[in-house]
């Protein structure tokens, strides 16, 4: 199968647009399919401006020749939205949320580099509370696989014979805590702002309106707008650190409300982001791991 090459990145706007007009003839249901959405971005060189400001708004430090490991989820995101935005794939997009994403560096991926992105929807899969769409992304350089990354973004529906919260047959579900390997100690505390939202939606271009405003994020059921995902997840992984080969997995597991107070926790190989307290929610729960440098 030939993958589509894209002469530069998709504007993300009219995609969102697009998505957005295209959601309510969108029906998720259990067994839907997906075979297709594959595409290539060759000769990416990353926009350093946008860069720093996308640092400076993580928490990452600023001026080192190294992409942070979340960065290129920035640059294939405009792609994965070109495939989720159109009318063959079948979720709608509005009120898709990220559950869980994946990270592995094979080694230190430098600023001014030049890199082919590529971009497809592995599959379609059931979830306790719907299908998940799993999307993953790969950046080369020279030929060599250099980052990848798989993504999982749930379309919520009730499947047959199943209650409100229940799990579908052959499908188990996931109780908070379970699997944790006892408590983590709180690192540090961070107060968001209400605009924290939008000051990540101006440097990922993600400006999915649950993230921007209380008015927009009710509409889409929400009691006030959230933090993106990608946001907390690099917020921890700012504050905790990664070697140059690392193998990242988070969980996304409630949302952040904004503005709010967050417990940042961590002991060197998992973090989690808590509601602020000792019975704080866990919102963000992952794993750092070492991996074996390419090459």
């Amino acid at each position: 199968m030939t993958t589509p090459a894209l002469s530069a990145p998709p504007a993300l706007g009219p995609l969102l647009a697009r998505g957005a007009l295209l959601s309510p003839f969108k029906r998720p249901r259990p067994g839907v399919v997906f075979s297709g959405g594959r595409l290539t971005l060759p000769r990416l060189r990353v926009d350093l401006a946008r860069l720093a400001a996308y640092e400076r708004v993580c928490g990452f430090p600023t001026g080192d020749d190294a992409l942070p490991i979340t960065y290129p989820h920035v640059l294939g995101f405009p792609l994965a939205m070109r495939i989720m935005s159109g009318r063959a794939f079948p979720l709608p997009l509005l009120g898709l949320v990220h559950t869980s994403v994946s990270l592995t560096r094979h080694r230190p991926l430098p600023a001014t580099g030049t890199y082919e992105l590529l971009v497809h929807v592995d599959r379609l899969a059931p979830h306790r509370r719907g299908t998940e769409a799993v999307v993953v992304t790969e950046l080369h350089q020279d030929g060599e696989r250099v980052w990848e990354s798989e993504s999982a973004y749930l379309a919520r529906h009730r499947t047959p014979g199943q209650e409100a919260g229940q799990a579908p047959p052959g499908v188990e579900g996931r109780k908070d805590g379970e699997g944790a390997e006892g408590p983590l100690p709180v690192v540090d505390e961070w107060r968001l702002g209400a605009d924290a939202g939008r000051r990540y939606g101006a440097v990922s271009g993600d400006r999915n309106p649950i993230h921007l405003s209380p008015l927009t994020a009710r509409l889409l059921g929400f009691p006030r707008a959230i933090a993106h995902g990608m946001w907390t997840a690099a917020r921890c992984l700012a504050a905790h650190g990664t070697p140059d080969a690392a193998r990242v997995h988070a969980d996304f597991r409630a949302p952040v409300l904004l503005p709010g107070t967050v417990a940042f926790a961590a002991d060197g190989r998992r973090f989690e982001l808590r509601g602020a307290g000792e019975e704080g929610r866990v919102h963000v729960r992952g794993r750092v791991e070492p991996v074996a440098p390419a090459g």
